[in-house]
């Protein structure tokens, strides 16, 4: 080993000359023994490896300061790159040693890029890919080094074939590809060179990707994210066209076709400038009857929910934008209200629209309307928390005198095991609704529980709500007559620990007599 140390080190013995003799570094500062042993151990640790690998960088950027500080930029193929040559050889012992380790390649990769040693950088990612080659995030960043880092787009190309080999149904890697297409053909159109045989590549290439992903039966998802890479790009009309062609054509049993194409009608060009806000906002009135109508289109065939939750997304996008015009604000809101409604009617209403629908409600001023729709939610999806919740805070707010059977019948739906904020919500309207022996009733039954979380947030309340009621007799009777057990058995659970001493001292005065 101690031959081997040697060796290594009288190897560099020409590099630190050059350090002392240019006067970067003292003599005393050119010693790595000890790090240079570490690595030839019985025993050897990463730890080991990235400690010297650091220590290397380390007087990589020293070096670097020192040349700004004097000004010397001379004698860099005898120093620099002899020491990027080492830190190289060191990864590459690691990543032999440790090839699993991927974020140990990828410090690797940032170290080429950081100092611009470009061919090492490939031969890092090929080793790496021939590792990992199931990992399409890898093969997208080797493709794009390739692009990017070296300018060969070629090599890029033949990355990106590659990756489709291993992951032929990776949409990530179709559209990364397809965005390297354009960045090619961008590039050749600003040259001025072969920008015909370069556009026809690239339609080609991306009838090549919509066709194979027709065959895998990919959604408008994946169309419609070529469609935004392709419009970042000015000279890609014709191509965009092509895409959107195919969408019709493909997927109009996917609600994201119908909600893409109904809003392109708000990006149709006005024939002359409209001065008046009065004519903007008919304009605008004019353009959302038009999405609204491919909206109907698409429910003629495609009656579901997703196309009804687009539907409604877009109606409540429009109500919430802001106008001064109060005509555009009634429309809006009667479009939105009128779809709410025969989303509903329809069964296919998603859960969270609800909230939005009694918002609206609410802000109108139709109680009536109101609490019907929060009934009519509670019957539409009677296992949920959120919706007994939200209807029950409706009702609360409306003042309803069917509130407190409303409660019931929440707790009779609703599984037991998430029943907390019901209760919850229930004592804070019984503790200003009702009266004091109706509450007192509502704790006595929530006691009963047999879910812990909701028994032990009812005792909690319980004796708040006793002192605050009665004062301290009454607290110290709800104690004592209710609560007694429970806090014994909590002291016996939590008596050696600082919980345990808080309740051990609140027992203790609960339990002692006063006058």
């Amino acid at each position: 080993m101690a031959e081997i140390v040697q060796q290594r080190i009288e190897n560099r013995i020409p590099e630190l000359e050059q350090l002392e003799r240019v006067g970067l570094f003292s003599k005393k500062e050119v010693k790595a023994t000890a790090l240079e042993y570490k690595l030839h151990r019985l025993i050897i640790t990463k730890v080991d490896f990235i400690a010297y690998i650091q220590y290397e960088i380390n007087v990589l950027e020293l070096i670097k300061k020192r040349r700004s500080r004097i000004g010397y930029q001379f004698k860099r193929e005898e120093i620099e790159y002899s020491i990027i040559s080492r830190i190289n050889s060191i990864f590459r012992r690691a990543t032999t040693k440790w090839k699993d380790d991927v974020q140990l390649w990828l410090s690797h990769i940032a170290f080429c890029k950081k100092w611009n040693t470009k061919a090492q950088l490939s031969k890092v990612f090929s080793s790496m890919l021939a590792i990992h080659p199931e990992k399409p995030a890898l093969w997208i960043m080797a493709a794009k080094s390739e692009l990017e880092d070296r300018n060969l787009s070629e090599s890029a190309r033949h990355l990106f074939l590659r990756a489709l080999r291993f992951h032929p149904e990776s949409k990530k890697v179709y559209q990364e590809y397809f965005r390297m297409e354009l960045l090619h053909a961008e590039k050749l159109r600003k040259q001025q060179k072969e920008l015909e045989q370069a556009e026809m590549d690239l339609v080609n290439s991306v009838l090549e990707m919509l066709m194979v992903f027709s065959v895998l039966s990919t959604g408008a998802d994946f169309i419609l994210s070529l469609l935004t890479i392709a419009a970042i790009f000015d000279f890609t009309k014709e191509l965009q066209d092509t895409i959107i062609q195919d969408l019709q054509s493909k997927y109009t049993d996917d609600s994201l076709t119908w909600d893409f194409m109904a809003k392109r009608e708000l990006e149709a060009t006005v024939g002359e400038e409209l001065q008046t806000a009065k004519g903007r906002a008919s304009d605008i009135a004019r353009r959302e009857e038009r999405c609204c109508q491919v909206y109907e289109e698409g429910l003629n065939g495609l009656n579901t929910e997703a196309m009804w939750a687009c539907y409604v997304s877009f109606c409540l996008e429009r109500f919430k934008r802001k106008t001064n015009v109060q005509e555009l604000k009634e429309k809006r809101q009667e479009r939105l209200l009128a779809v709410l409604q025969r989303a509903h009617d329809s069964s296919l209403l998603k859960e969270d629209f609800y909230k939005n629908w009694l918002q609206v409600l609410l802000s109108s001023g139709d109680s009536e309307q109101t609490a019907a729709v929060a009934m009519a939610a509670t019957q539409r999806y009677r296992q949920s928390v959120d919706v007994w919740c939200l209807a029950l805070q409706t009702m609360v707010h409306l003042g309803s005198g069917a509130t407190g059977k409303l409660f019931q019948d929440a707790l009779k739906h609703v599984n037991p095991k998430l029943s907390l904020p019901l209760w919850q919500l229930q004592v804070e309207w019984s503790m200003t609704s009702q009266s004091p022996v109706e509450t007192e009733a509502l704790f006595q039954r929530g006691l009963l529980s047999v879910v812990p979380a909701v028994s032990m947030e009812i005792k909690e309340k319980y004796l708040d709500w006793s002192y605050r009621a009665g004062g301290y007799k009454k607290a110290r009777k709800t104690f004592t007559s209710n609560l007694r057990d429970f806090y014994e058995r909590a002291l016996r659970e939590f008596g050696s620990t600082d919980d345990g001493e808080i309740l051990k001292s609140a027992f203790k005065a609960a339990a002692v007599p006063r006058g």
